[in-house]
Parts: C-alpha cells; structure tokens; sequence
C-alpha cells in the first residue's frame, strides 16, 4: 500500500494589495504518496505556482498570506510551523524546489560547487568540508555534469546545463518532495528530453516524490502518475494519468487543453484555441469560473459554484456531472 507523504486541504491563498484582494488559490485539495509524481496544469495565471510557494512557505511577505487550509507533510502541518522550523527543518532538506528560470536562480558571483556545497552545509551541521567536497561531486556527476566543472561560475554554463545545477542544488540534500516550476519551459527541445530523461531517472532512483508544474500536457504524458488542471485558483479536474489521457469524461476546458495540442496525423491550418481570457482573480465572477469561456455554459453555471463529481480516482468539477450527466466529448447523455 502507498504511503502518503503530503496532504493539502482546501487551501486558500490572497494577495492584498491597498488596491485590491487576489484571490490567487481558491480552496484546492490533493494528495501525493511518497515516490509519485503530480502533475499541476494550466494556463499562467492559474495559481499553479503560488500553490507552491504556498506549500514553501515562500509567499511574498507583504502581500501573501494563506487564509485557510492545512498543508500535512509526513504528518506535520506545515502552517503550523515557526519560520526557523521550515528553514532548519523542511525547505531543502525534506522539501526541495527547482524554481522556474535557471538564468535567474543562480547567483552569478559564486561557483557552481559553492552554491551546492552551501545547501548540503546548511543542513547537514555535522559533515567535514572534506564530505562536502565529495556530496558536490557526487550530485554534479548524478545530474550529468563532469566535477571538474565545480570551480565554474553560472556564465560558463549554457541554459540547459544551468537548469541541471539548480537540480542538483534541489537534489543535495536528497529530500523527499521535490517541487519542479515548469523546469523546462526556458530550454530548447533536444535539452528538454534530457532533462525530463534524467529527472525521471532520479526520480526512480532516489524514490523522491514530484510535484511538477507545466502547461505542457506531453511532459505531464512523459513523467507524471497524477494530474491535476488548474484554473483561476480552483482544481477541476483531478486524476490517474490514464483518467486524464484515456478517460472520455472531462471538464470543458481539459478538453479545451487538449484541442489546443496540434495533432501530427491530420492536416489543419490552425489550432483550436480556448476562447476568451481567464477571469480577473480580483474579480472573480459567481457561480463557475469558466462560465464565460464555456461553449456549455447553462444558468446554474452562472448563480452555483460546481460540485465535485467522483468517478474512482477521477474527480472533475462541472455542473454537466453534477447534473447527472456524463461528458462524452460531443455529446453527453
């Protein structure tokens, strides 16, 4: 049986702002086991990564705050934690995140082996400089980069080679969930093959849980156990891999995700795009988020927030389901 390693419970995440409230996560819920990966999807803007930095305890301190919800990490709530207990304890050591611009997470006046060799320092208190040397060149040699590269700085490295450092910073300590923010969105084709070939390799090998956020439905194929697609804050749809990619029930917009992917066996002048824009999350309309996009939308869409509809695994939020009536692509009955 599955062991579960982390819990997230109706979290709610805002923005304040003299201006305005954003309501950036709107009470989502999802589970991981230790050793499976997740996959988050959906448009920028759907707060996929502030789900993250959520779990991180990383929000901006001015502006972000969680209103509600519990976060369970190996039976700890993680919320409930002082801010020296998630740097001491968690951040890096149990919990590791890559975040989303390689060019930009490294610090451009250290080497490479410094900036690991300061996260495996950090945690592991009492380890000689001597076993620290070694860790670093284990970790650059498990990402694939030669350990003679160690006394580098981040310039000398191209794009694809950056990102496998910030990896291997993620990797040090080897921790227990690794949180990957679109990890390959900044890379070429060819460099991201490598990377998702090797993170899922480590992942294998290591036994570490994933939780990777993309909007690119072939990398969540290619890595992924779960799926969950996001949309303005909410989880509607939350499965298996195969509920996702075999099922025929699906909220509109996956099926919109998945219209918008150009398929390589038929000839089409143009892709089939999602209509419209995601709402204001400052503004945030009754009843369904996605009404005014929806080409099904119905006027209980517009007054009731949906129900979760439960098939198994596959949980999708759609008044269509709520209603009784079962999604079959063009017609649902």
């Amino acid at each position: 049986m599955n062991e579960e390693l982390i819990r997230v419970e109706n979290l709610k995440v805002i923005y304040k702002t003299t201006d305005e409230i954003v309501q950036a996560v709107n009470g989502i819920s999802f589970t991981l086991n230790k050793g499976e990966t997740i996959g988050l999807v959906g448009e920028t803007g759907a707060g996929k990564t502030t789900t993250a930095l959520g779990i991180m305890r990383l929000l901006p301190e001015r502006t972000g705050k969680i209103i509600s919800g519990s976060i369970t990490f190996e039976g700890n709530n993680l919320l409930e934690l002082s801010d020296e207990e998630m740097r001491l304890k968690i951040r890096g050591e149990k919990i590791a995140m890559i975040f989303q611009d390689p060019m930009t997470a490294l610090n451009p006046v250290m080497t490479v082996g410094e900036q690991i060799a300061e996260a495996i320092r950090y945690h592991s208190e009492k380890i000689n400089e001597s076993e620290i040397g070694k860790r670093v060149d284990e970790v650059l040699e498990l990402v694939g980069i030669s350990s003679s590269r160690k006394h580098e700085y981040p310039h000398q490295f191209s794009g694809g080679m950056k990102q496998r450092v910030v990896i291997a910073i993620a990797l040090s300590c080897e921790p227990d969930l690794l949180i990957a923010d679109e990890p390959t969105t900044a890379l070429d084709v060819t460099i991201q093959a490598q990377v998702l070939a090797m993170m899922g390799d480590l992942r294998d090998r290591l036994k570490t849980a994933m939780i990777l956020i993309t909007h690119d439905l072939g990398v969540v194929a290619q890595i992924c156990d779960k799926v969950a697609v996001m949309y303005a804050g909410e989880l509607i749809e939350v499965g298996m891999l195969e509920d996702i990619f075999v099922s025929k029930e699906h909220h509109p917009y996956t099926i919109g995700l998945f219209g918008a992917i150009p398929n390589l066996e038929e000839d089409s002048d143009r892709l089939s795009p999602i209509v419209g824009l995601m709402p204001d999350p400052a503004k945030l309309p009754r009843g369904c988020n996605f009404q005014d996009r929806c080409p099904y939308c119905m006027d209980v869409c517009k007054e009731n927030n949906p129900k979760v509809y439960v098939n198994g695994t596959h949980n999708i939020a759609c008044h269509l389901f709520s209603e009784k009536q079962l999604w079959k692509g063009d017609n649902y009955e």
